[in-house]
């Protein structure tokens, strides 16, 4: 079944409850203030599209294509991003809230989060080869058996990262979170 194609449209205030989300293939479209929250995603492509403070919560991503897409300010609990569509895979995340999300197994090589809170966010498995935690908290974040080189954590807080249980090569740490990597040592550290 193919797909209608929406190209360069903007959508203001969708909303889910009183119109369910029509599945398709959005390309440069913009969906702004839009409640997506528990909407089924699923088969849905988007590309080089733009997602501004909406609630994506408990959307259903089976299938979709997400593909060089920007979120800024929303709202995206308990998502699994690991049933998306793997195939050009892309997104940056500025100033969201990403709570109790899974990202298992995802490729998110260059992926950027600005200043966005991933409270007890599941990166098992995950490739963060070249992602950017900048300003971001990761208090609870679980990394196992993750690839973080060449990572970038300067200015994110609140992680604990096993250093023999994660790929963690050429990865950046401030001196002040580097503790983030010793806390299974059950030390303490004084400035």
């Amino acid at each position: 079944m193919d797909l209608e194609y929406v190209p360069g449209k903007t959508f203001n205030d969708l909303d889910n409850i009183n119109e369910p989300f029509t599945k398709a293939e959005y390309e440069n479209c913009n969906f702004v203030s839009c409640d997506l929250a528990n909407a089924d995603l699923s088969g849905a492509v988007f590309q080089d599209c733009k997602f501004q403070d909406c609630n994506i919560s408990l959307a259903k991503l089976k299938n979709t294509a997400l593909r060089d897409v920007v979120f800024t300010g929303c709202k995206m609990l308990g998502l699994q991003w690991g049933d998306s569509s793997q195939f050009g895979f892309s997104i940056k995340l500025h100033n969201c809230v990403v709570d109790n999300s899974s990202f298992y197994k995802v490729r998110l090589k260059n992926a950027q989060f600005i200043n966005t809170r991933l409270l007890e966010v599941d990166f098992t498995e995950a490739d963060l080869t070249g992602v950017v935690f900048d300003g971001c908290d990761l208090t609870s974040a679980t990394f196992d058996n993750t690839n973080l080189e060449g990572a970038d954590l300067r200015t994110a807080t609140g992680y604990s990262i096993d250093p023999e249980n994660n790929r963690i090569a050429k990865a950046k740490f401030s001196l002040v979170g580097v503790g983030g990597l010793l806390n299974k040592y059950d030390i303490e550290l004084e400035h």
